[in-house]
């Protein structure tokens, strides 16, 4: 039997989130940023988050807005300074809020790294640099390497095109990004979807991530009509 929840609204689905939770947030910049889930996770009012995310915020929506609600102690990401970033520099100039910088090649490693129960990994990556500092550095065949740690987490928020009943999960294009690695990573993850489909509807073939590692799922119908035109691939249409 499924022990997938379907939420009936991203407020539902984000029913107990606890102060100070680490929450991964997919999504390469506004693609496939689970918006209605993160303003679901600001109205819960939940304080002193860690939050995971390829960057740091775009404009003042989403990630920005959860950002602005000075709900979030500590970002770790790849990117937070854009043209656009304006609400996380004004919160780091203040001193507002910590950051952790983590090459994007470095930060998919150690979510994945999390996900798969791995107790680090060693990286060339950021060896010489100020990344380096407090990390043990390894001499592997003629090299040097960081040790680079696994990333976990209490929730991850992720958006994907569809699921069918049992929380198997197919994406569009590049909104794929970091949603199936950060599903494995986290305690409880939680998926905002355009489409639930019946079990079975979805071609083994096709699912990119296993219902095993969804625990909630709602349905936010895409606002863009031009982003749901997809071929559907493995649904027999």
């Amino acid at each position: 039997m499924s022990r997938l929840t379907i939420a009936p609204g991203p407020d539902e689905a984000l029913a107990g989130v606890q102060d100070g939770a680490t929450v991964l947030i997919g999504g390469f910049g506004t693609a496939g940023q689970p918006m209605e889930l993160i303003d679901a996770l600001r109205r819960t009012g939940a304080q002193h988050l860690t939050v995971v995310n390829n960057n740091a915020g775009n404009g003042d929506r989403g990630l920005a807005a959860l950002l602005a609600g000075g709900q979030v102690r500590k970002i770790i990401c790849s990117f937070p300074r854009q043209s656009d970033s304006y609400v996380f520099d004004e919160l780091y100039r203040a001193g507002r809020i910590e950051l952790e910088v983590v090459p994007q090649g470095n930060l998919a490693e150690r979510i994945r790294a999390g996900g798969a129960g791995l107790g680090g990994f060693y990286t060339p990556t950021g060896v010489g640099t100020l990344l380096a500092e407090g990390k043990e550095v390894r001499r592997l065949g003629g090299r040097d390497y960081l040790l680079e740690l696994p990333i976990t987490a209490d929730l991850a928020l992720v958006k994907a095109l569809r699921s069918d009943r049992m929380g198997n999960l197919v994406y569009r294009r590049t909104a794929r990004n970091f949603g199936p690695i950060m599903c494995t990573a986290a305690a409880t993850a939680v998926v905002q979807i355009s489409e639930l489909v019946d079990t079975g509807a979805i071609d083994p073939e096709a699912v990119v991530t296993p219902g095993i590692y969804v625990d909630r799922v709602v349905v936010v119908p895409d606002a863009d009509p031009a982003s749901t035109e997809v071929t559907r691939m493995g649904q027999g249409q």
